[in-house]
């Protein structure tokens, strides 16, 4: 039977994605990201699966490859605004206690910004970069964390250079947070973006855990520069 006769045009898979017309006032970048979403399967699979976010498959994968999300285990997750990585660590850490027979771990969500509800998850309003930010952290988790991970990327210049420092030393914050938090043998995940300034966050990395890793989700972007720095094995 012939593509004909079974309803298609003959022109493959293109029919199906999604065109937004150009409207007035938006610009065509505007237009782009638009279609681009709607077009994006794991944008599609976050709805279907309800994560609030495309960012939960990243983390997904990264643990998938990594372990570091197990029952029992004590989370921090900067900056983590909308939630879908706390959505996707309370099911694996076993925050709701679905697991019968496993240890119940504790997903603790910072941000600058309110952050709806999740269940299982501890959400506050926080800057990490507040002087007595660690100390509040350990006292909500009641002890120091196994994994501080972040997704945390600073506001867009637009100038790639620019951008890009701008996220190396928020992730360098992060990572030294991490070093006042973590528990020995612990694990630090961020995204970083490549662009050659990374070099001196991955030296200062290297003395503090036994392994560091980078990797490039399935689920980012094929035109993005982000990456995901994993550390594991954290001195102390």
């Amino acid at each position: 039977m012939s593509d004909k006769k079974k309803g298609t045009s003959g022109r493959g898979e293109r029919d199906l994605r999604v065109k937004v017309k150009t409207a007035r006032g938006r610009r065509i970048s505007s237009t782009r990201w638009l279609e681009r979403q709607l077009n994006d399967p794991y944008v599609k699979r976050a709805k279907a699966e309800g994560y609030r976010g495309r960012a939960a498959f990243k983390i997904i994968d990264v643990d998938d490859k990594y372990r570091f999300l197990v029952p029992g285990a004590r989370i921090v997750d900067l900056g983590c605004a909308p939630g879908g990585w706390c959505q996707v660590a309370v099911k694996r850490v076993n925050a709701l206690g679905e697991k019968k027979g496993k240890a119940i771990g504790t997903v603790l969500g910072v941000d600058l910004q309110v952050v709806d509800p999740i269940p299982g998850a501890e959400m506050h309003v926080l800057d990490f970069l507040e002087e007595d930010a660690e100390d509040k952290v350990k006292e909500w988790l009641g002890g120091p964390a196994d994994v501080v991970m972040s997704d945390m990327a600073a506001a867009s210049s637009g100038h790639k250079q620019t951008d890009h420092l701008r996220i190396i030393a928020l992730c360098e914050a992060a990572a030294y947070f991490a070093f006042d938090v973590l528990e020995p043998g612990g694990t630090f995940v961020a995204k970083v973006l490549a662009g050659g300034a990374e070099g001196e966050l991955q030296h200062l990395l290297k003395q503090k855990f036994t392994k560091v890793a980078n990797m490039k989700p399935g689920a980012s972007r094929s035109d993005s520069s982000e990456k995901f720095v994993v550390a594991t094995g954290f001195r102390g």
